[in-house]
């Protein structure tokens, strides 16, 4: 029974597990616990006292895996959709007695078998012992070589402490981060691999908990004990706990309760009916409190606002970014982007604002104001700056710029059904190269990408910049690229999947979200419109250097995500940048510059970035590189994977 229903809210956080000892009688095992109102169980598959040693040291040997029921004892959509595997936790790769190793890896690779066989969607792997886990990752990187379908989920405690004292070792700090990194590092990011945290009753700290965002996390497993008492002696959890569970629900993780009941609560009963019809009275599963804690949760979150709800299926779904100059956009591509209403009242304040300052009160009826759309498209920024116009009471003549043939008859319909036929002149070319018959006072355009200037629009207005007034009014005025590493895994395995360099030298725009931001963006390149330097030069080059911050813990960079600020005209700004974002506005997503090799960065170590924007006569694109902690190769060069035509 899922935990509630959200509106919008498809994913698997709504189911909720619970863990289970070894029972031999599977039908019954998940009969009860279904009826409990659980939507899964994680469950041994194999009895916990098998050795492969001892069954082979035994006289009269059947070869018979002790298995908790045969494949016949529930359909295979129960087996898929109920039960989660739960490999055995005596299980020890890296153990130095060689016995011990070596019955491990026969009953791993015996248990996945059984498991595959089984058709489950997944299988719960033991925690590693620590990050020195070689063998342990070497025999499960055997294993999915052979594995389709079937994703294996590596237990890790949840747990980052800070300097502690041990006899053995001396002084060291624990962070289990580590040992899943070092696992993962040496399985070379298996996309079949994901992560099970097993939240304890301390948690790291916040910042440090923001890492498993970006980490392909897919059940969070509480134990009982974690959880603290209310004053009606119910189970509760810690603010902290809460805002973590939260977060897991809000990224598709599912909950996964796990141990004992430590609450005194007293079991009510409950109806059950079965296949004949007859009922039962029996109590309440024992841990129903923590489910319906759970439960209660998961429905206080507040419902997905109708942005989100749109956006997503877009998340983390790697798209090519437009090339507007090369390609005419299609009408759908027009239709999602004129349904932007925040976008275009921010131009119409903009208008509107440039139009007061341009023309004074005393003025409005005698003088008219030229202004020019470039790029225009159907009209949104047409119909934007004549009703700037009308609410200022100034008269507007409108050049409607645009190079789309298609787009164009679209405009000639508009210009015909508001009857602006007397305010609007549709020039049907490419900017750069049309002769204005007169200059303009405003020039307004929205050529801007989600890594500002990715679209070529300082190529484009430079070459419209001709036909502005010396003191005429760009909008937007200037703008901003930024940058920030994150730990994106999802987008990570995407891009590697296509097994080839040129899709890790390929900028792609993207909904983020199942990701970790790991330090605040820094600006990379700016530029501002009208631009009449002698020297001008649109090729850019910035060195960056970012900070993670030291209570994080060691974090993994996948690459980096972009964004823009705009300034509009003075005030009106508009953006993606995360700090400073135009509300409600879904025109832009981020984009994502990936790396060929993910590179970790250990707390106090500085994360150096090199990024270069390149101009030839016929395309621009952009090369970027890591130097430090230790140097990557530059991504991109000269353009050969990734580039924007003129």
């Amino acid at each position: 029974m899922p935990l509630g229903q959200r509106q919008g809210d498809k994913s698997d956080s709504r189911y909720c597990g619970v863990e289970i000892d070894f029972d031999d009688d599977m039908p019954q095992a998940l009969t009860r616990n279904l009826s409990g109102g659980f939507d899964f169980l994680v469950a041994p598959l194999i009895d916990p006292k098998y050795r492969p040693s001892l069954a082979r040291d035994e006289a009269n040997v059947s070869n018979v895996l002790p298995v908790a029921a045969s494949d016949l004892v529930l359909s295979p959509s129960q087996w898929s959709s109920h039960v989660v595997g739960k490999i055995s936790t005596w299980i020890d790769l890296d153990s130095e007695d060689e016995n011990i190793r070596m019955d491990s890896e026969i009953a791993l690779k015996q248990e996945i078998a059984w498991a595959s066989h089984l058709s489950l969607q997944a299988c719960l792997l033991p925690s590693p012992q620590g990050p020195s886990c070689s063998n342990y990752a070497r025999c499960v990187n055997q294993i999915l070589q052979g594995q389709n379908n079937m994703q294996l989920w590596l237990r890790i405690p949840l747990v980052k402490s800070e300097i502690m004292e041990d006899d053995s070792v001396g002084e060291h700090s624990v962070d289990t981060w580590e040992w899943w990194n070092s696992f993962r590092l040496l399985c070379e990011h298996p996309s079949q691999l994901a992560v099970a945290l097993d939240v304890l009753r301390s948690s790291p700290s916040v910042t440090s908990l923001g890492r498993w965002f970006g980490e392909p996390v897919r059940a969070a497993i509480i134990q009982t004990d974690s959880f603290l008492t209310n004053a009606k002696g119910y189970p509760c959890l810690s603010k902290r706990h809460q805002k973590l569970i939260t977060g897991f629900f809000n990224h598709s993780v599912q909950i996964v309760i796990s141990g004992q009941l430590m609450h005194n609560v007293s079991l009510e009963t409950q109806v059950m009916k079965h296949d004949d019809n007859s009922t039962e009275v029996m109590p309440k599963h024992s841990l129903r409190c923590y489910l319906d804690y759970v439960a209660f949760l998961y429905q206080r979150m507040d419902p997905l606002p109708e942005q989100e709800r749109f956006e997503l299926g877009y998340r983390d779904f790697l798209q090519s970014p437009l090339q507007p100059l090369m390609d005419n956009l299609e009408a759908q591509t027009y239709e999602t982007f004129e349904k932007d209403t925040m976008k275009y009242s921010q131009y119409q304040m903009a208008v509107h604002k440039a139009l007061l300052d341009r023309v004074p009160n005393e003025k409005a009826s005698t003088i008219t104001t030229v202004l020019m759309v470039v790029g225009a498209g159907r009209g949104p920024l047409v119909r934007a700056s004549l009703q700037a116009a009308l609410e200022t009471g100034r008269k507007l003549k409108v050049y409607a710029v645009e190079k789309n043939p298609n787009a164009v008859v679209t405009l000639h319909s508009l210009i015909k059904l508001e009857g602006w036929e007397n305010m609007v002149t549709i020039v049907s070319r490419d900017m750069r190269s049309w002769n204005a018959p007169e200059k303009a006072d405003i020039l307004v355009s929205e050529l801007l990408g989600s890594f500002g200037d990715n679209e070529l629009s300082p190529e484009c207005l430079d070459g419209a910049q001709r036909f502005l007034k010396h003191d005429g009014i760009s909008i937007p005025s200037s703008y901003t690229s930024f940058l920030q590493p994150i730990t994106a895994s999802k987008l990570y395995n995407d891009v590697k999947a296509h097994r080839d360099v040129a899709h890790f030298e390929t900028a792609y725009v993207v909904k983020l979200h199942s990701v970790a931001r790991l330090a605040p963006t820094q600006p990379v390149f700016t530029f501002e419109h009208p631009d009449y330097s002698v020297k001008k030069s649109n090729q850019r080059y910035k060195k960056l250097q970012f900070e993670i911050p030291p209570d994080t813990g060691s974090a993994i960079v996948h690459g980096f995500a972009g964004y823009f600020d705009a300034t509009l005209y003075k005030d009106v700004h508009l953006g993606i940048e995360p700090a400073t974002a135009t509300p409600n506005m879904f025109s832009w997503f981020a984009i994502f510059f990936p790396l060929r090799t993910p590179i970790c960065v250990a707390p106090g170590n500085p994360l150096e970035l090199h990024f270069w924007r390149c101009c030839s006569s016929t395309k621009v694109w952009y090369e970027w590189c890591v130097s430090s902690p230790y140097p990557l190769p530059i991504h991109n060069s000269n353009g050969r994977s990734y580039w924007v035509g003129l």
